[in-house]
C-alpha cells in the first residue's frame, strides 16, 4: 500500500491515548512509506494525524469541502490540500486516492464514512482494506451489532469479513497489507443479503 485513507474525528476525544495513538499511527505511516490522506482538518484527531505524518517527515494529503475551508478548520501545513464542493465529494475523492481505509474513533461523520466504505466494498465498488483503529475498545459496540447483524441474518459472513479491527496500528496495517480483495460472485447462505 501506498497510501492509506484515515476517517477520524474532529475532536480528540476524552483520554488521552486517542491523541497518542493517532500520532502513532502517523508515524508508522511514516516508517512504511504509506501516504496519508485524509480529511484535511486541522483540528481534533484530523489535524494530530496529519501533523505527526508531516513532523516524521511524510506526505498527508488533506481533502476538506470548501465550506470547512473557509470556516479556517483546513490544515495549512501539509503536503497537499484538495477543495471539494461537498462532504460526497470528499468521501469520494478520499477513496479514489487511496489504497486502503482506516476509521480511528470518531463521531458522526467518522462513523457515516465508515459505513459509506464498507457499504461502497460490499457491493464491490471497492476492492481495498478495511480496517478499525480500534483504540481503547471504542469500535467493540459497533463490532457487537455488526455481528449481531451477521446473526440475525443481515449481512453475510463474506461481507463481515470485509472489516478488521486490531487495537495496535502495526498489527492493523500488517493485517490490511495481508489483504486481497475478493473477486467474484460469492454463495451465499440461504437468508443473508
Amino acid at each position: 500500500m501506498r497510501s492509506v485513507c484515515v476517517f477520524c474525528g474532529a475532536k480528540t476525544g476524552g483520554s488521552p491515548v486517542y491523541v497518542e495513538k493517532a500520532q502513532e499511527l502517523g508515524r508508522l505511516l511514516v516508517k512504511e512509506d504509506i501516504e496519508l490522506v485524509y480529511g484535511g482538518g486541522s483540528i481534533g484527531l484530523m489535524g494530530t494525524i496529519a501533523t505527526a505524518v508531516m513532523e516524521a517527515g511524510g506526505r498527508a494529503v488533506g481533502v476538506i469541502p470548501k465550506f470547512l475551508d473557509e470556516m479556517e478548520i483546513g490544515h495549512t501545513g501539509i503536503t497537499h490540500l484538495i477543495l471539494v464542493d461537498s462532504m460526497h465529494q470528499r468521501k469520494q475523492k478520499m477513496e479514489a486516492i487511496s489504497e486502503g481505509v482506516i476509521a480511528m474513533p470518531g463521531g458522526f461523520g467518522t462513523l457515516e464514512e465508515l459505513t459509506e466504505i464498507i457499504t461502497w466494498a460490499q457491493l464491490k465498488l471497492v476492492k481495498k482494506p478495511i480496517g478499525l483503529l480500534n483504540v481503547n475498545g471504542y469500535y467493540d459496540p459497533l463490532l457487537k451489532f455488526v455481528d449481531h447483524m451477521l446473526e440475525e441474518g443481515f449481512l453475510s459472513e463474506a461481507n463481515r469479513e470485509l472489516l478488521m479491527s486490531n487495537p495496535d496500528p502495526e498489527a492493523l496495517l500488517a493485517e490490511m497489507k495481508e489483504y486481497h480483495a475478493m473477486e467474484g460472485t460469492r454463495q451465499m447462505k440461504p437468508n443473508q443479503t
